[in-house]
């Protein structure tokens, strides 16, 4: 996993996972502190997340929200935006542009 920014837009590449949850969420905890406004966070280069990794990604929401901010997810995957919708996540976190048709639940 790698992410490389500043305190208002990160790229996260690789993948986020058990493994990565701790270094993913020092770095980003530190950018949220750190930054103003929205934090953006483009997982254009991110190859996948386990359910660690969905957590550190709500754990960052939950405290840019209590600092005042928002956090903008950019660029989410097909198959992850599949993850958000079926957890019902994309509800509550803001992602940039929105889904896909094909991530969205048929009616």
């Amino acid at each position: 996993m790698h992410i490389r920014g500043d305190h208002t837009e990160l790229v996260v590449g690789g993948r986020l996972d058990v493994r990565s949850a701790a270094d993913a969420r020092t770095v980003l905890h530190t950018a949220v502190d750190t930054g103003r406004g929205d934090l953006v966070l483009d997982l254009t280069e991110l190859d996948s997340w386990d359910a660690t990794g969905l957590g550190v990604i709500m754990g960052v929401h939950r405290r840019a929200g209590r600092g005042g901010r928002r956090l903008v997810l950019r660029g989410v995957p097909p198959q992850m935006q599949r993850l958000l919708v079926a957890t019902r996540l994309h509800r509550i976190l803001a992602i940039e542009g929105g889904l896909e048709a094909e991530a969205l639940p048929r009616v």
